[in-house]
């Protein structure tokens, strides 16, 4: 191994060396912000001594065609054929003034020209098309959008009239966050993307090809990998190891990423290695490390890690046992240098607050655990490595990378794009953030885990998580249970109101469609989720309708969820989508609109009193859930006992004491008034006076503590020795109980 010094790195920047890698993310995934696969693997051959290099194809192909040259070009490219819709006839009636404004837009998107926003937000600045036939619906979702938002939303709209006519004019496949994805989605067969790849270059295809020609001479990479998250990265990855064959023998090329993880398991066609020499599975580490060193020509084809290859014209399969995989204390910092973190676009697509975070501004990427600590749910791919793996960091780790990240990036927002954090790590990490001092924003995915009580919560939102997203799917205790969700309905509603009560935004996955969900449990489901939202315990939610995967407990034995196939035949290509029927459930696919038009009213407090019937166009049966049966859940007392090793954490300042004397019917008694100062207000809650000197005291001593915590025995033991007694009357009463508020929280 190499040992990288300061100096190195120094001179490398002044002089720089051929990559030995460069790891690039073909077009569309994100405009926001990298995805992070690439970012990840940097950091980590970084520390084994290689030289890697990373390029976003995705973002600079559209930064390439949304611009003043990019949108000229494209009107000229369509020359004088008729427009295809009156949309279109007006967007090239209006061409001079899509090229004159392309780039203002685009640098407002930025964050690059702030005071474009009332301009734009006045509509009297870029040219409209067909996709702003749906403000007027906008308005009333929208309410009353602050300026810098609106005009984010409309410039959007204005790109999104783009890519319309892009679509119909001269590339069929583009999409902002896909390209080409229905020839990649559920290919069993390679037949398809072959021809489509041994056609001429698409409008897109030449401008990415372009960027990749330029990053390859600027790199001189020897091996380049790229990594394809989704269906719709593949054509573009293949159309770049076309290229690269074609013009660049002598680079090797290697793909992986979550596509080949979860659809490639049995790849057979040897076709694919046309465009590519290696395809690696799961974690990227070692595959990659190992393949660097092939071929460098240190080992031989024997020594690869989970990889595919052409071996004598067959594809061939290699996976050397002795090669482990590193702990992910071993993997480094993600890192973001080479990409242009300050050219990502800020748009507002969509309506759904939790999407929003997802599009909106630039999160850095890291992941708490690999894997899943649940491991069980049975739509899930809970046979494949990057499900079953379980290995949490600690938080010390994570706060460490997040400091430096942000160091690094100047962004103190960070994505945690775990399958599901666990509620301890979230806890461990929380405290540790507030030990630092350090003020991040963050938000992550997890299971609504009876263990996010509320001063967890409250906990959470101090250490800065904002948002939270997990799966409720079909809100239907007989099909969380058959689906071993491992919770309920009624704890999903108490876990909600936990972190909307400390201002963390909720967003739940819903799923319609699992094997034998019938039309009433469908409707049931349905009203159960209204019920969070006339409720306010849920802010945000998208209806999926189910997928029956290979690698799911459903999809390895559709049997015994009485679930068929509609056909047994294995391509010799991709594999992971089954098409099937459901013969003891209702007509799925019929509910899909009805559901998704209600949530989104529902999102924004519209027609939450309708009957659900409104909402479709065909008999459906009425619900049978009891209309308070979200009401009678959440105003259920929940009582924690009080234990000895419970653990306490104290996030408020010292508090201040004063003895007052009361009289009433003319008695007169003393009565201690502790006051603390939280960033919003006052709390004051009153005590005996002994009770209260104490109490004061003992919050003050825990301000000068490093972790403010201790555990309940020492606060009692503590208590004892002023000469106190009945302590557990004390602190588990009204009082005490309410400093909550201010900070006293049990984690």
């Amino acid at each position: 191994m190499i040992i990288v010094t300061g100096i190195d790195v120094f001179l490398r920047k002044a002089h720089p060396l051929p990559a030995d890698i460069l790891l690039i993310t073909p077009p569309f995934t994100q405009l926001n912000t990298p995805y992070p696969a690439t970012a990840y693997l940097k950091g980590f051959l970084q520390t084994r001594g290689f030289i890697a290099e990373q390029c976003d194809l995705g973002i600079d192909t559209m930064l390439r065609i949304f611009s003043r040259s990019g949108i000229t070009a494209l009107f000229r490219e369509m020359g004088d054929q008729p427009a295809s819709s009156p949309n279109i006839a007006r967007i090239i009636a209006l061409q001079y003034e899509y090229i004159r404004s392309i780039d203002d837009a685009i640098r407002y998107l930025q964050g690059r020209n702030p005071t474009l926003a009332h301009r734009i937000a006045q509509r009297n600045l870029l040219p409209e098309a067909g996709r702003f036939a749906q403000v007027a619906d906008l308005e009333w979702a929208f309410g009353t959008m602050g300026v810098q938002d609106k005009a984010r939303h409309i410039a959007t709209l204005f790109l999104e009239d783009l890519s319309d006519l892009i679509r119909e004019t001269t590339d069929p496949w583009f999409g902002f966050t896909r390209y080409a994805e229905r020839i990649a989605r559920s290919a069993e067969r390679f037949d398809a993307l072959e021809e489509a790849l041994q056609g001429p270059e698409s409008f897109t295809d030449r401008y990415m090809l372009e960027i990749l020609r330029s990053s390859i001479t600027e790199t001189e990479p020897a091996v380049v990998a790229l990594s394809v998250p989704f269906p719709g990265n593949l054509y573009a990855a293949l159309r770049c190891g076309q290229w690269l064959h074609q013009h660049r023998p002598d680079i090797r090329v290697a793909l992986g990423g979550g596509y080949a993880n979860t659809e490639l398991r049995s790849l057979k066609d040897p076709r694919v290695f046309k465009y590519v020499d290696f395809i690696t599975l799961d974690d990227g580490e070692a595959p990659v490390e190992q393949l660097l060193r092939h071929v460098r020509g240190d080992i031989g084809k024997d020594h690869l890690k989970r990889t595919f290859t052409l071996t004598e014209g067959a594809v061939t399969w290699y996976d050397n046992r002795l090669v482990t995989d590193y702990k992910q204390t071993e993997t480094g910092t993600p890192d973001y240098d080479g990409l242009p973190l300050d050219q990502y676009i800020s748009a507002i697509e969509v309506l759904n607050p939790m999407h929003r975070l997802w599009s909106d501004g630039r999160w850095n990427k890291l992941t708490m655990a690999h894997g899943c600590y649940w491991g069980k749910c049975t739509f899930c791919d809970i046979s494949l490595d990057y499900i079953k793996r379980y290995e949490p960091l600690t938080a010390t780790i994570l706060c460490d990378r997040m400091q430096e990240l942000k160091e690094r990036t100047g962004v103190n927002g960070f994505h945690f794009v775990d399958e599901a954090a666990p509620p301890s790590l979230m806890k461990a990490l929380s405290l540790e953030i507030l030990k630092r001092g350090m003020v991040v924003s963050w938000w992550t995915n997890i299971r609504f885990e009876k263990s996010f009580t509320r001063d967890l919560c409250q906990l959470l939102r101090r250490a800065g998580c904002i948002g939270v997203s997990g799966g409720l799917e079909v809100a239907s205790d007989r099909l969380l249970s058959l689906i071993q969700k491992g919770i309920t309905v009624e704890q999903v509603a108490k876990v909600n109101r936990h972190f909307t009560e400390a201002g963390i935004m909720v967003h739940a996955y819903l799923m319609y469609g699992f094997p034998s969900q019938s039309a009433q449990e469908t409707i049931d489901s349905m009203e159960m989720v209204r019920q969070m939202f006339e409720a306010g315990i849920l802010q945000s939610a998208y209806w999926h309708q189910f997928t029956m995967t290979a690698h799911s407990p459903v999809g390895m034995d559709p049997d015994a969820y009485g679930v068929k196939p509609q056909h047994s035949a294995v391509g010799d290509f991709a594999r992971n989508d089954i098409p099937h029927e459901d013969p003891r459930g209702a007509d799925h696919e019929q509910f899909a609109w009805g559901l998704q038009k209600s949530l989104l009213n529902w999102m924004h407090g519209h027609g939450i009193d309708q009957p659900l019937h409104k909402w479709f166009d065909f008999t459906v049966p009425r619900t049978s859930v009891p209309k308070e049966f979200m009401r009678n859940c959440l105003s259920t007392e929940e009582y924690l006992s009080l234990k000895p090793d419970t653990k306490w954490v104290w996030l408020g300042g010292k508090p201040s004491l004063n003895i007052t004397t009361r009289t009433k019917k003319g008695n007169s008694w003393e009565v201690a008034e502790l006051s603390v100062e939280t960033p919003q207000d006052t709390l004051v809650i009153r005590a005996e006076p002994s009770q209260g000197r104490w109490l004061a005291d003992y919050l003050s001593r825990l301000t000068e503590k490093t972790d403010r915590s201790f555990l309940t025995r020492e606060a009692e033991e503590d208590y004892q020795a002023a000469g106190l007694e009945d302590f557990g009357l004390f602190w588990d009463n009204k009082p005490v109980n309410g400093l909550w508020k201010a900070g006293l929280l049990r984690v």
